[in-house]
Order: C-alpha cells, then sequence, then structure tokens
C-alpha cells in the first residue's frame, strides 16, 4: 500500500489493475445486485432526503414504499449505512429502461440539471471501497464477478483503475492528492520496469 495525502493508504490493485465499465455489457447490474444498497455517509442522507421529493416521482411504487417504511438508508449487519434496497437487491434509486438498461435516478436528475448532487461517492467510486484503517482511510479495490467485463475491456484499452475513475477520486479527495497518486503511479511503473 501507498500513503498519498499523508491520510490514505492506497492498495496497489488501485495503481496496477485495469478496469473500464462497459454498460453495453453489463447494462449498470451493479445497481441491482448485491444483497445490500451501496455505503451512503450521513450527511449525504441529509442532502438525498432534501432532494426527494424531485426524485419520488420518477420511483418505482415499490421502492416509495420502501422509502415510506424504512427511510431511504439503513444500517448493514456490519453496521455501516447503506442506501435502502427492494426486494433484497435493487437500490431504491435505480430504474430499468425500456432497453434492459439500468441507471441511477439521482445521477439522470444531476445531468438534467434539476440537483446539484450526482450520486453518492460510494457508487461514483465503485468499484474502489474505501474503509477504516487506524485513523487512515484505505482505498482498496473491489472485485466483484458481474464486472469481469469491465476488467476486460480495461485490459484491452490499457486504463488503470485510478484513471478510470480519476473524477470520482479528485472529488472525494482533491486534484492535489491525485496528482501525487499519478505520480506514485508512474514511479512505481518505473521501478518495476528496472527489475
Amino acid at each position: 500500500m501507498f500513503v498519498i495525502g499523508g491520510n490514505t493508504l492506497v492498495s496497489l490493485d488501485v495503481l496496477e489493475k485495469e478496469f473500464c465499465c462497459d454498460l453495453e455489457r453489463c447494462r449498470g447490474c451493479c445497481c441491482v445486485e448485491g444483497d445490500a444498497g451501496a455505503p451512503i455517509s450521513d450527511e449525504e442522507v441529509q442532502k438525498v432526503e432534501s432532494i426527494l421529493p424531485l426524485l419520488l416521482p420518477d420511483m418505482t411504487p415499490e421502492a416509495r414504499a420502501v422509502v415510506e417504511k424504512q427511510g431511504i438508508s439503513y444500517l448493514d449487519p456490519t453496521g455501516e449505512r447503506v442506501t435502502s434496497i427492494v426486494n433484497d437487491k435493487d437500490c431504491i434509486f435505480a430504474r430499468t429502461n425500456h432497453q434492459g438498461w439500468c441507471y441511477c435516478l439521482i445521477e439522470k436528475a444531476f445531468h438534467a440539471g434539476r440537483i446539484d448532487f450526482k450520486k453518492p461517492i460510494s457508487c461514483h467510486l465503485y468499484p474502489i471501497r474505501l474503509n477504516r484503517i487506524g485513523d487512515m482511510t484505505g482505498v482498496e479495490y473491489h472485485r466483484w464477478d458481474i464486472c469481469h467485463c469491465a476488467r476486460q475491456l480495461g485490459s484491452k484499452l490499457h486504463v488503470p483503475l485510478y484513471k478510470f475513475l480519476k473524477e470520482p477520486l479528485i472529488r472525494r479527495f482533491g486534484e492535489t492528492w491525485y496528482e501525487e497518486l499519478e505520480l506514485t503511479a508512474t514511479e512505481w511503473k518505473k521501478q518495476c520496469a528496472q527489475k
């Protein structure tokens, strides 16, 4: 792991693994697969609750029922706050179009200029997951079988994970942090090439 910015520990996988979402093949299934919602901070919960009236009309009746019963988030079995889900898998903010593509209602509203919040940072950063390591933030690659096509496309296009996720990494950690990460990746590649 590499220390970046003095307060994050970045796993080697973030620098070395290649990844590029292949929506043509996966159709956004990460929003409707799994057994828990996406991690969401208390601050993000407040933000989403403030824009919820704009999102509710576009949510499925099942998702609205879940929101009415338990709200937009809950604590998963590990004690982490996550977005509420429908039928033990679908994110309440996920919708599927007539072509079978899954999309995020929050992100769609953001791109339409209706709200100023893109989506929870954990969704934006995926497949990177953040966790606490002592008083540091761990930045780690989460490998999920459903992302096999993204690993294939990333390998074909030679896109390192940290480059694919440049925008959300800057959103979360800032430009200076990302520049240090890029420099670290460049130096690491040089060292590996010399071996």
